[in-house]
């Protein structure tokens, strides 16, 4: 019975549309580099257990993403996950025009000024 009681399938549900990406969609991210994480939770002033609550993954994962040397080993869930935290929290991703992919911050609107 205490098994039962574990079981949402309501939570998983959820998990599942947080961490995947639409099936409909024909645009794949690419997977995160190991300097665009750390940059990212640099101008975030996050720390790594922070990133982790916030994109829902164990600090484990995310040290282990940051010390890999370019591309993570990361799933592509996890990649997700971490993508969509920082996106939320107001980073951008830049592809790897010719100078190499990037990070930076999304310019906020600025507020409408009503002139008299």
């Amino acid at each position: 019975m205490a098994f039962a009681a574990r079981r949402d399938p309501i939570g998983i549900m959820r998990y599942r549309l947080y961490h995947t990406i639409p099936s409909w969609s024909t645009m794949k991210p690419k997977p995160l580099n190991s300097a665009q994480i750390r940059a990212a939770r640099a101008l975030l002033r996050w720390s790594a257990a922070e990133l982790a609550r916030e994109a829902a993954l164990g600090l484990a994962t995310i040290k282990r993403a940051e010390l890999a040397d370019g591309e993570t080993s990361m799933t592509m869930a996890n990649d997700l996950a971490v993508r969509r935290a920082l996106e939320a929290a107001g980073i951008e991703f830049i592809d790897g025009n010719g100078g190499g992919p990037g990070v930076r911050l999304r310019q906020r609107p600025r507020p409408k000024v009503h002139k008299r």
